[in-house]
């Protein structure tokens, strides 16, 4: 199957679960993980708002388990983990855990999880200080995916607040020239490769 045709399953899914238990879904997403592509599971537990609500730090980490690509962290951090740290719902001290992690798929996905922070279309009203904070406990991390990450937090966070992101990169002389490339195409043409 392709991704509309997964997308349209998991749509069906969503709303013959819509009336069950936050932890009965929960339950379902973990059983999709193994099963089927994670993307899946993820969209199952954001579409379900009962089931998304209950995430904590615990939970979160448990649908985090075993990435081990760009595609599933992207998933997650966008659809789950951005979701619930903009709402407070996990701490600052976890995201932190993980930029610190040896595991190149975490240190993404605390990136990746500020996205929602800035993103409209993610719910996200703007985050400058949370947002920089990760970014610059990754400034000197070279993984590529690591680096992509950065450059797409920043990219975002440029939206909504160019002037933090033009003295971030005049403050951090050490980013990857990738970052420092594809940030200031997006301040300056609005896009990121022009």
């Amino acid at each position: 199957m392709n991704v509309a045709q997964i997308r349209a399953k998991r749509q069906g899914l969503s709303k013959r679960v819509a009336g069950n238990s936050a932890a009965e879904v929960l339950a379902m997403a973990h059983k999709l993980m193994e099963s089927g592509p994670r993307f899946m599971a993820y969209e199952l537990v954001q579409h379900h708002p009962a089931a998304l609500a209950s995430l904590d730090a615990k939970k979160l980490e448990a649908l985090g388990r075993g990435l081990n690509s760009w595609d599933a962290v992207d998933c997650f951090s966008c659809y789950l983990a951005g979701p619930v740290w903009q709402s407070r719902q996990i701490s600052d001290s976890l995201i932190h855990g993980w930029a610190r992690s040896p595991d190149r798929w975490w240190r993404r996905a605390a990136l990746i999880a500020t996205v929602a922070l800035n993103c409209p279309a993610r719910g996200g009203r703007g985050d400058t200080p949370r947002t920089l904070r990760v970014c610059r406990m990754l400034v000197a991390d070279r993984d590529d995916m690591v680096v992509k990450a950065l450059s797409w937090a920043l990219r975002e966070l440029s939206k909504r607040d160019p002037g933090a992101v033009r003295d971030f990169l005049k403050r951090h002389e050490n980013l990857a020239p990738r970052v420092i490339r594809e940030v200031n195409n997006k301040l300056t043409t609005g896009l990121k490769n022009p």
